[in-house]
């Protein structure tokens, strides 16, 4: 399907001290590879390794997911969408005065040709997902949670699956490969299935991490097992002159640092405010349900296309994650998402039971381009940016912390970084 992965460790010479802000997937991915290569890394994070958006995804390893949610035909499509509540589209309204110029820009891009360029800037950045984290995780406690599998689509029919030609052909033409499942193959994947046209395709050479809060935990323990420094604090100013880093205030105290990564995901606007960057960033509001010991466990994780959300079996449960709405950071969770996703999923599987349902919303980091923000910041030399990866976090975030490293430690990537810059959305405020 894809070129082997480029994630390799670094054996260059090192020896800068360097933060990581951030102990998601991306900035624990970062600390790691930086740390391999040589460097003194301190990770901070208010809340803790894998206590935000990297716990709640849907813990696949999406490598195909390279089209944008911005494809062709959305400005037609969204305002039915959001007076649907059948729909995976939400709004909180009162939230729009504020998201109205971001939106602007968002929709922009709903059109083919930027389809297609964002699609390929994607695929740079995920489309060796499962390689790239098994080489993040090789000889640490987080090797456990990476498994190889297909990744399964379920379509409520062939119609449904044609609907989507524009996105497959992407897919194809980034040299992904699937087949058709065909009615026996159906009955013995989703026993019980309620869907009765239902239409599957099974990419191989994709992934799934089986419980991804515990994964990114495990890695920041390895971080820190091989000396790395992990603090629980709040990183409040990041101290510029004369154009390059100068220090970084942490709780009230400034420290010094040769680097420092911006890895704050959803949270990260305001800490690129303070170095004259304005990227326009939002929160892409995501949900989750977890059906704990369910009398049914899916054999590979699955796309539900009707809904569009995955099921993914996890360590004890099932997780039905997914779900757009926009509303900011600080809104609480709606309860109409939550009934959605439990709706389509005894819509597909009525047979299945389960002993507990436990629910979670997070926030994932959505650029108005719907690509990646990955770099060095010129207005801060020494400071480098990794986050806005919307709904892929987890699947690109040890490609994005190797490139980051690679820059830091001073190399050059083998892959052309222009469409992830800091500084294309352009700079002051």
């Amino acid at each position: 399907m894809a070129k082997k992965s480029s994630v390799k460790p670094a054996g260059g010479e090192g020896g800068r001290n360097v933060l990581v802000i951030g102990a998601g997937i991306v900035g624990v991915s970062t600390a790691i590879w930086l740390q391999r290569d040589g460097h003194r890394v301190t990770i901070a994070d208010k809340a803790g390794a894998g206590e935000a958006t990297s716990y709640g995804n849907g813990g696949i390893l999406a490598s195909c997911a390279i089209v944008p949610v911005t494809g062709p035909g959305l400005l037609r499509k969204a305002p039915f969408m959001l007076l649907d509540s059948s729909q995976p589209l939400y709004m909180k309204w009162r939230y729009l005065p504020r998201l109205a110029p971001w939106l602007v820009r968002y929709l922009a891009h709903a059109n083919a040709k930027d389809t297609k360029r964002i699609a390929a800037g994607m695929y740079d950045i995920i489309g060796d997902s499962l390689a790239d984290h098994q080489a993040l995780a090789a000889g640490t406690p987080a090797e456990r949670h990476v498994r190889a599998t297909d990744y399964l689509y379920l379509y409520d029919s062939r119609e449904d699956f044609g609907k989507e030609a524009f996105s497959w052909a992407i897919r194809k033409a980034h040299g992904f490969v699937w087949r058709e499942l065909q009615s026996s193959a159906m009955k013995e994947l989703f026993p019980g299935l309620a869907v009765k046209e239902a239409f599957g395709i099974s990419l191989p050479d994709h992934g799934l991490i089986t419980d991804p809060g515990a994964y990114v935990k495990a890695l920041a323990a390895h971080f820190e097992a091989r000396g790395g420094t992990m603090i629980h604090g709040t990183v409040e100013d990041i101290a510029v002159e004369n154009g390059r880093l100068a220090g970084v205030r942490i709780d009230g105290e400034t420290r010094a640092f040769d680097a420092a990564v911006v890895a704050t995901g959803a949270w990260s606007r305001p800490l690129m405010e303070k170095l004259g960057i304005k990227v326009p960033l939002e929160s892409e509001r995501g949900y989750h349900l977890e059906l704990w010991n369910p009398s049914w466990m899916p054999k590979a994780p699955l796309m539900m296309a009707s809904g569009k959300f995955v099921v993914s079996p996890m360590e004890g449960r099932i997780r039905c994650a997914g779900i757009v709405e926009f509303g900011g950071l600080d809104a609480p969770a709606s309860e109409a998402p939550f009934r959605l996703l439990e709706k389509k999923f005894r819509q597909a599987f009525p047979h299945v039971t389960w002993e507990r349902t436990e629910r979670w919303m997070g926030h994932r980091p959505a650029t108005t381009d719907s690509l990646p923000v990955i770099g060095e910041v010129a207005t801060a030399k020494g400071v480098y940016a990794g986050f806005g990866h919307q709904h892929v976090g987890l699947t690109g975030g040890p490609k994005t912390g190797y490139l980051l490293a690679q820059l830091i430690g001073g190399k050059k990537p083998n892959m052309d970084l222009a469409p992830y810059s800091p500084m294309r959305f352009g700079r002051g405020l």
